[in-house]
């Protein structure tokens, strides 16, 4: 959503210092600082502490899961979101509780042994970089930080990376590897990937072991009736002559329990039996007892849709109170523009070059914690420091509302003493 207005902020600073002294003085303590479900969003899943029932421990194989094996996970499970992910179920691993833990190990796996089309393993190469659409997700670029791969911003659209940014970079940069990607609801803009960008991402002129890690963390995360057009990935990048190019990762950690959730890896077979091969040496296998336990919970298709149904009834209003508090606070002062997603966890608020530090510094020390500026960049670096990322999901609504009041009055002192610089 953009915002225009009249109203000057310099002539609004003296009060806008009173409103910050008096909000201040209310010795607030509240947090928006991360995306994670509320316990009424938890509670939905509390089922799963009774599942899978007394004396039920196989699969509809006959297969006891109570013992080693199964490395590809429940195929029960794996059936269960084949469709939501648009990955074939024989080329879709069930796997342990964090899809984080996945994209750790997929990096790491490719820098000690290559990945298929790789002449060696990333790790012998003398320099690996790879490309951030931002505003981005943070943990995906400190699991890039760590492993010592050089990151390359490049812009964020509406439906996606900008192609232009993506192809000038490949085209003078060779030591480029992959790109993270959040197709649908992306962190933190709520963006939804387009068929034509997700075209051109798996068609790049690029290396053999060019890989898009696709992280479809919120695929069925909607906060709406309108529902975004699913994207067969590994059917386009076959299309396309490129395979191998796309890692799919997701999870139930927001669908069901974040600390007791399975995590998804889907890709073409060659992909697989890579992931596989190297993955055969840390696990003899999943928790499958968690994965029947899931199946009982959500069990099939419509059941998934009718849980996430739930999950939405209960967040879409702080969703709505987002777009309340900062368009009656915001907007007559011509501060700020912030996205109105459909779906997902966040929303992205951009501010005046320079300001989002001051302002969530100015919110920190009126008890109002916020996602710390230039989260959203790779190295914590946004070098027009205006991008800030709002979290609504896990205070109750009246502490968020209270949250955003308290914030917007701290971003106006901010904005304001820009003004009159």
């Amino acid at each position: 959503m953009s915002t225009s207005a009249p109203a000057t902020l310099t002539d609004h600073l003296a009060a806008f210092r009173s409103a910050y002294d008096e909000l201040k003085a209310q010795g607030l303590k509240l947090d928006l600082t991360r995306g994670k479900p509320a316990a009424d969003q938890l509670a939905l899943s509390d089922a799963l502490l009774t599942l899978p029932g007394e004396g039920v421990f196989t699969d509809a194989a006959g297969t006891d899961l109570r013992n080693y094996g199964g490395t590809a996970g429940l195929p029960e499970l794996r059936a269960l979101l084949s469709d939501a992910l648009r990955v074939p179920v024989p080329q879709l691993l069930a796997l342990g509780n964090a899809s984080l833990t996945l994209m750790h190990d997929v990096i790491a796996f490719a820098m000690l042994h290559g990945v298929p089309g790789s002449e060696r393993a990333w790790g012998r190469e003398e320099t690996i970089s790879f490309l951030c659409p931002v505003p981005g997700y943070d943990r995906h670029f400190s699991i890039t930080e760590a492993m010592g791969i050089r990151m390359i911003p490049v812009p964020m659209n509406d439906d996606g990376p900008d192609i232009p940014s993506v192809k000038a970079a490949l085209a003078t940069d060779p030591t480029i590897k992959g790109i993270w990607c959040v197709p649908v609801y992306s962190n933190p803009t709520g963006a939804v990937y387009s068929e034509e960008v997700a075209r051109e991402l798996v068609s790049l002129a690029a290396a053999d072991d060019f890989r898009i890690m696709l992280d479809n963390a919120y695929v069925v995360h909607h906060l709406t009736d309108w529902r975004p057009e699913a994207v067969d990935w590994l059917a386009l990048a076959d299309e396309a002559g490129n395979p191998d190019r796309v890692f799919v990762f997701a999870s139930t950690s927001k669908i069901t329990y974040p600390g007791a959730g399975v995590a998804f890896f889907g890709s073409s077979p060659a992909n697989v039996q890579w992931f596989q091969k190297w993955a055969a040496f840390q696990s003899i296998g999943p928790d499958k007892i968690n994965q029947l336990r899931h199946v009982a919970l959500l069990q099939d298709a419509a059941g998934l849709a009718a849980h996430m149904q739930k999950h939405a009834d209960l967040i879409a209003p702080k969703f709505a109170a987002v777009q309340e508090v900062f368009g009656r606070r915001l907007a007559p002062f011509g501060v700020g523009e912030w996205s109105d997603p459909k779906g997902g966890y966040f929303v992205t608020l951009t501010v005046s070059p320079g300001v989002a530090k001051r302002a969530i510094q100015l919110a920190a020390e009126a008890g109002v914690a916020i996602t710390p500026a230039g989260s959203t960049h790779p190295y914590l670096s946004d070098d027009e420091d205006a991008t800030i990322r709002i979290a609504p999901t896990f205070p109750t609504l009246a502490d968020l509302n209270a949250g955003l009041e308290g914030f917007c009055t701290a971003l106006l002192l901010a904005e304001a003493e820009r003004a009159t610089v």
